[in-house]
């Protein structure tokens, strides 16, 4: 005779396995009597789940959707299924949120029997995906690792390639993991320059804790640092200007990946740019076709003008 928590998560996983199900059914699947699996409806209505009974010969119970989420019943298949689709969402935009995917699967992979998650790692060195237009993708492995040490306020040890392919070393201090376009990126204070720092999360090789406490203050605004990283850190110049428009329509204009934008006003926003040269910055400033005003520096601004006396004159 099992006990009456497990019988009652029993009951809930059998409910949830189908539409509807007669007492007498129930009571044969548990091997209780039929009084037993009233009450433990009875139990189960009263911990807040809606359970529906339909009377007659052929009535029973089915448990209704509710306005809260229940625990979930799985069986090993189910959870190793649940495990991959959210890996897949996680890695993808089929969600329009993998943040919330990874998170998910992070919370999941806490709680999975060992037997399931070694059938899960295996799966991750097995499956190969071809990289995305705009870079390599991450192994889920890491990613989870990463999501996890964000977590934990723990120093850890990071193995890490920057962009010239020498490999590094370093202690960081973990604290977010932000997605831009189709790369992860690692937000984390490197401990001993003493400055938080944006890291690839594709060419992190590994990332060991130290076991020491991760120095949390004067925390950056993580999504504004990798904006600004990514769209001015690998050019030798910078320029900003003033876009007669309103901040949600800036960024159709310029993604955050190119430019970091500022506030100015309800119909105003000012971005920083980066670029290679001032031609370069003026080339791509015109092919924005909207009207801007270039506000620093000089040199962008006077090649804007000699490109657009340039384009004016091959039109006359």
């Amino acid at each position: 005779m099992i006990g009456s928590s497990a019988r009652l998560l029993r009951l809930l996983s059998l409910l949830s396995s189908r539409p509807s199900w007669t007492c007498a059914e129930l009571a044969e699947r548990i091997q209780v009597t039929d009084r037993t699996v009233r009450r433990d409806i009875s139990r189960l209505r009263e911990l807040g789940y809606s359970v529906d009974s339909e009377p007659g010969p052929w009535g029973g119970y089915r448990l209704r959707a509710g306005t809260r989420v229940p625990p979930l019943i799985l069986d090993d298949e189910e959870a190793l299924a649940v495990a991959v689709g959210l890996r897949e969402a996680a890695q993808g935009d089929a969600l329009g949120s993998d943040q919330a995917a990874l998170s998910a699967l992070l919370k999941l992979r806490q709680v999975l029997p060992g037997r399931i998650a070694e059938r899960l790692g295996a799966l991750d060195d097995a499956f190969v995906s071809l990289p995305a237009a705009d870079g390599p993708r991450i192994r889920t492995g890491l990613l989870l690792e990463l999501a996890l040490a964000c977590r934990s306020g723990e120093r850890a040890r990071l193995s890490y390639v920057d962009a010239e392919g020498r490999a590094t070393l370093r202690d960081v201090d973990p604290y977010r993991l932000v997605r831009t376009g189709r790369r992860w990126y690692f937000v984390a204070r490197d401990v001993a320059r003493d400055e938080w720092r944006t890291f690839r999360a594709d060419r992190i090789d590994r990332l060991q804790p130290t076991g020491r406490p991760a120095d949390l203050t004067d925390l950056p605004d993580a999504v504004r640092l990798v904006s600004h990283n990514t769209a001015n850190g690998p050019y030798p110049l910078s320029a900003t200007v003033r876009l007669p428009l309103p901040m949600e329509a800036a960024l159709r204009l310029v993604p955050a990946t190119v430019g970091t934008h500022r506030f100015d006003g309800p119909e105003s926003t000012l971005v920083d740019i980066g670029g290679p040269d001032p031609d370069g910055l003026a080339r791509y400033l015109l092919g924005l076709g909207t009207p801007l005003r270039v506000l620093a520096p000089d040199s962008v601004r006077q090649a804007l003008l000699r490109r657009t006396r340039e384009l004016c004159e091959a039109h006359e």
